[in-house]
Parts: C-alpha cells; structure tokens; sequence
C-alpha cells in the first residue's frame, strides 16, 4: 500500500483550446478513499490514465512511495485501473477473467483456483464462476472486474466512473461494497465520478476539477459547509447566494444587516458572496427569531417526500428553503413568513 503524490501534472492534447490537465498537484495518502469530481471533460480520467501509464504526461511527475511511476512500465506499476465499461474478456469465464493476471504470472493452477475462488466470495459472487459475461448483470459484470482488479493486490486501485452504468438499486449495492472491501483490504482508492452524491457518499476527501485545474481538495463536509468559491458551492447544490459588503464592521447584504461567525472573515474581501445551505435556513409563520430574521412572501411550494421545498421572497431577492414536511402544512404560496438564517450556518466566499 502505497502514498501517491502528484506533482505540477500537465497535459495538453492537439486541437484542445485549453490544457486537459493544468498543473495538478494533489498528496493522497496510503488506505485513502478518494473521488476526482468534476464536470464531464474536466480531466478526471486523463489524470487516472496518466497514472496508469496509458497516457504520459507532458510535464510533472507521479511518485508511489516516492518512487516515480514515469520510467516504470504500466504493468509493473502495481496499479490497476477498473474501466467504466469493466472490459471483461468476452471469450473467457468468471474465473478465467478474474484469474487471468495470476496466469499471466505463471502462478500454479491449483492457487489461482484458490485466490478466485477467495476473490469471488470477497465480492458476494461464489457460484458464478462457469459463466460468461454475457451471462452476466451490469451489477454482476462490476463486481467481476473489481475482482480481477484486487486479485494481484495491487499497490493502487482506480476506479472509472464505477456506478454510472448501473440503476439505483445496483448503485446503492455497490456503494456498499466498494467501501467495505476497499477498507477491509485497505487498499488505496481513486475514484472518478460527476456525481456529487457518489463522491460525497463514498470519498474521505474530494479532489474538485473545473476545467483540467484542481480547486480544491477536502472533506466532504467542508465542501457543503464552507466552498472555496460560488462555483463550488453551487455543484454541491448550492442556491442560495446574497452579495455583501463589510462596511464598519457590520455586514450589509442585499435583503440587510446579517451577523455570522465564519472563522475566514478576516481574510473576504470588502466585497463578497454570503452562502447558505437550503435545509439550514429556518422558517416560521410567526416570529421566534431573535436576530438574523427577515420577512418575505412564499412564491412557490414543492413537495417532495420528507421534504419540502419553499421559494420565498425577501426584497428582490429569492431564498430557496428545504424543511422538513412534518409540521409546516400551515404555510402556504402567498403567505408572509418570517425566515431565518443561523449565524453558524452562513459562509463567506470571495468573488
């Protein structure tokens, strides 16, 4: 198991208007569960392909354990990548796919039928093993070459868009798996993905990529709670973002006076964007609010299960608002309500 560093990586294809990859730089540590986000084209799989060795970057480095990958040879790397579309051998069985590297090794049969057979069962697949893949589920066909990636235990384990092919319900089973194999084997794990939920649900730490450059690498809870930018926030779902200016010490924003107590306010600019989560914005028919209150009219009332979403105006200004649906059956569109927005639950942001 290993530490991946990238360093200063850059990649640039013919007819791009822009670098495919602008000097990324990113420390991963041994046993990390780790998610690139972004957007489609952002770069996600072009760095996942230099890692690998299918694609050489045209500068920077990759080191595992601080040993550069560049001058190794992609099968001796100790890095398997599990592609979107599983590239099962079509002509092979489960065990002869899942098999297929040890043999390749010249591992004696009798030990390769045991590491399969280990790894099948690791993967909640043990009887499957005479089959073809066409035999095979989308579900099943995953799970077949997440096993042929582990077999050879490698130093390193990518994973390329692994859910997007299969439905909700395979994803939330995979999901599952995916994280319980990947800590019981403690293996370093890179995940690409433009799923926010995906990422959010599974990753330690999130690698965001806007546009072949790195914006920032952290938790997912910081990326709910505290985005390092407006575009940011809103690919985390974030809708709600009011212009502020810091006159005097006090903050004025476009519907008042907000007071909050975002340990970065130091560092904003006089003039920035406030940010608050939907589901951390209180609302009420009458008024319990002490400060941070504001008056507006309900424009728009989405139901959507435990939750219900409210579009409320204040001023000029549309607040989008996500409460529970138990107890707030009493508001309705047009009526004036009282919203609130806790001091701990608002981020600022520079332009």
């Amino acid at each position: 198991m290993s530490d991946l560093k990238i360093s200063n990586l850059f990649k640039s294809f013919p007819g791009m208007d822009r670098p495919a990859v602008n000097n990324v730089s990113l420390d991963i540590k041994t046993g990390g569960l780790i998610a690139f986000l972004g957007p489609s084209g952002c770069g996600k799989t072009t760095i996942l392909k230099m890692i690998t060795g299918l694609f050489p970057p045209d500068s920077g480095d990759i080191t595992l354990n601080n040993e550069s990958l560049l001058p190794i040879p992609t099968e001796k790397r100790g890095v398997v990548m599990v592609f979107q579309n599983y590239l099962l051998f079509p002509y092979m069985n489960v065990n002869e796919n899942v098999g297929f590297a040890l043999k390749m090794k010249g591992m004696d049969k009798g030990e390769i039928d045991k590491k399969v057979k280990d790894m099948l069962e690791l993967v909640k697949l043990p009887d499957i093993g005479n089959r073809r893949p066409k035999q095979l589920s989308g579900g099943q066909q995953q799970r077949v070459a997440l096993a042929r990636a582990l077999i050879s235990k490698p130093r390193l384990l990518l994973l390329d868009e692994p859910l997007s092919n299969l439905d909700a319900h395979l994803r939330d089973e995979m999901r599952e798996l995916i994280v319980t194999i990947q800590q019981k084997l403690n293996v370093t794990t890179v995940f690409v993905t433009h799923d926010q939920e995906e990422a959010v649900l599974l990753a330690d730490n999130i690698a965001l990529i806007f546009d072949g450059e790195l914006q920032s690498f952290a938790s997912p809870k910081e990326y709910y709670e505290s985005p390092i930018n407006e575009r940011a926030a809103r690919f985390f779902g974030g809708v709600n973002f009011l212009k502020s200016t810091i006159k005097n010490q006090e903050i004025d924003t476009e519907i008042g006076a907000l007071n909050y107590n975002q340990k970065n306010k130091k560092d904003l600019n006089s003039n920035h964007l406030l940010t608050i989560r939907p589901e951390n914005i209180k609302i009420s028919k009458t008024n319990t609010f002490k400060e941070n209150y504001f008056s507006g009219i309900v424009t728009s009332i989405i139901f959507s299960g435990t939750n219900t979403r409210y579009k409320i105006k204040i001023k000029d200004i549309i607040l989008d608002c996500s409460v529970q649906s138990v107890g707030n059956k009493e508001i309705f569109k047009n009526d004036q309500v009282f919203v609130h927005l806790p001091e701990d639950k608002i981020w600022g942001m520079n332009d």
